[in-house]
């Protein structure tokens, strides 16, 4: 969460993008991306990334059964991000050895993922959530937490959530546009990459 701002969240159709959407990414400075396992090509995505851009943090994200776990850590995956958290998707984390972001968007749902010993947490859907008003009455009960706000951010908004003191980094997808993947323009997306990396965060 702190090895930069912005943690990309993609959606990979085409299993030919997902090399070359790696490296455009570290070449505008941004060493962490996460793959959303809500296509077919997904975990594939995941192993030839781990395989050929070993520089790239890459992680699973909509982790939302079991055995998720265990298949994204052995396509290659570092870490996972879910949507919310269940006793069942603590109990897989745990078995896995996968490290979780767990998704949150209620104060009960920050204080069961507390209790189950997880203080790095993803607000989801942030803007829908409360957004930047959510984050701020949620540091006063929970200062010991941490927060990757997700869903709705853009780059206009991003700087907005990274200046809260319990924001580590924002996610997006707006790094990664749909457009720019499916016309292979490399160069738009290590642009924005390199803007994002110079975003502040704390």
């Amino acid at each position: 969460m702190r090895v930069g701002p912005v943690i990309p969240v993609v959606a990979i159709d085409d299993l030919a993008q997902a090399v070359p959407l790696a490296s455009a990414l570290i070449a505008g400075s941004v060493r962490v991306l996460e793959i959303t396992l809500r296509t077919p090509v997904a975990l594939a995505a995941i192993r030839a990334i781990a395989e050929a851009v070993p520089e790239v943090i890459v992680g699973a994200g909509t982790l939302t059964r079991p055995e998720d776990f265990i298949e994204a850590r052995n396509a290659g995956a570092r870490f996972g991000v879910s949507p919310g958290l269940t006793p069942a998707l603590i109990e897989a984390t745990r078995k896995s050895g996968l490290p979780l972001l767990p998704g949150v968007m209620t104060p009960s749902e920050v204080i069961a993922a507390r209790l189950a010993g997880f203080r790095e947490l993803k607000l989801f859907p942030a803007q829908q959530a409360g957004g930047v008003g959510m984050l701020q009455a949620l540091a006063g009960p929970f200062p010991d937490v941490t927060f990757c706000p997700t869903g709705g951010i853009s780059a206009e908004t991003a700087p907005a959530f990274l200046a809260l003191p319990n924001v580590a980094c924002v996610g997006g997808s707006w790094l990664a546009p749909k457009a720019a993947l499916a016309a292979g323009d490399w160069d738009a997306i290590t642009e924005l990459a390199r803007w994002a990396s110079g975003l502040d965060s704390r």
